[in-house]
């Protein structure tokens, strides 16, 4: 860390800038030096005019930065490259069938089945972090080791996001407080450009286009969870985002994917929608609350795929022209 220049510590850790100005040192111009040396600019008489000692100065800063790091939990770790799920059993005690199941980042999977089943117990299962622990007796790896502590007990360093079909504001917040409220609380760098890429994806999601002074607590279901993913994707540090059953939540599924992916997030998505199913790279068969089957999407699945998306155009574009008041014709 003494190496870092003092452009570097800002941008590694952003608060580094209120210590600097509670002990009022004016670092701007010396961000290209580290803070040793911006220190040793001072002249004997400015140090002791201004009381300054170099060495507690300097400890305290390093003092500074490792609580606030380990109390924001931003300390610098390896990443979540991958989740394995370890088998337990169903509901009727059986063990499940098969020996683990890694999926890398970027991956997604789909988990099916019917109404019931236990899709839902597997994504509380993964946002657990189970150890053996829960009435499916599984077990859930992180980076193929068994997961740190903070990943179940910390609120500031989650392992997992999830999205639901349920997304409701009760904040009297317009979309850019609430934004710029959450970009500030990730301590970010440039949050106005982070909110603006936020609400451009968003609008990409939505059926229906909304602007940054829009309430929160106007914006539809559709937009709520169009906000609620492209807010997901692009500024939460969860690395693993869960979804339950977002089929009918009015956003473009596809493009929600694609941008979850593309932010290299692990992706998990319970679904009764054979679309979003066939999406994924795998699938996941629940059966009487155990994993019964793991499918790997084929390429003929992929074919058909194709021409499930063709009929759900047709659909969707159907759906558009009632909306808007038109009449359809054959």
């Amino acid at each position: 860390m003494e190496q870092l220049t003092i452009g570097e510590l800002i941008k590694r850790y952003p608060f580094v800038t209120s210590y600097f100005e509670q002990n009022k040192l004016v670092v701007a111009g010396f961000e290209e030096g580290t803070f040793s040396e911006y220190l040793a600019h001072f002249s004997e008489e400015e140090l002791e005019d201004q009381a300054i000692d170099k060495e507690k100065l300097t400890a305290d800063l390093y003092l500074f930065i490792e609580q606030m790091a380990a109390f924001l939990n931003i300390e610098e770790d390896e990443g979540v490259s991958s989740l394995t799920i370890l088998p337990g059993t169903d509901k009727s005690g059986q063990a499940e069938n098969f020996v683990e199941l890694k999926v890398n980042t970027s991956e997604i999977i789909a988990i099916v089945g019917p109404t019931g089943s236990g899709k839902s117990r597997l994504l509380a299962d993964i946002e657990w972090a189970a150890k053996r622990d829960t009435p499916t007796k599984r077990a859930i790896l992180v980076n193929e080791k068994e997961p740190d502590a903070k990943w179940r007990y910390s609120t500031n360093n989650k392992l997992v996001a999830q999205l639901s079909q349920n997304m409701n504001f009760i904040m009297d917040l317009t979309v850019q407080e609430f934004l710029e409220m959450h970009a500030q609380s990730r301590l970010v760098e440039n949050p106005e450009e982070i909110v603006a890429r936020i609400i451009e994806e968003a609008n990409k999601l939505a059926g229906e286009q909304f602007r940054l002074d829009t309430p929160v607590t106007g914006l539809s279901g559709g937009q709520s969870r169009a906000l609620m993913i492209a807010d997901t994707a692009i500024l939460s540090k969860s690395p693993i985002v869960l979804i339950d059953e977002i089929e009918n939540a009015g956003i473009d599924r596809t493009k929600a994917l694609a941008l979850l992916v593309a932010e290299d997030k692990i992706v998990l998505m319970a679904t009764h929608d054979p679309l979003l199913a066939l999406m994924a790279d795998k699938r996941i068969v629940i059966k009487n609350g155990g994993i019964h089957k793991i499918i790997e999407t084929t390429a003929d699945e992929k074919k058909m795929l194709v021409e499930f998306e063709k009929m759900d155009q047709i659909m969707q574009t159907a759906r558009h022209a009632l909306r808007a008041g038109e009449v359809l014709k054959v």
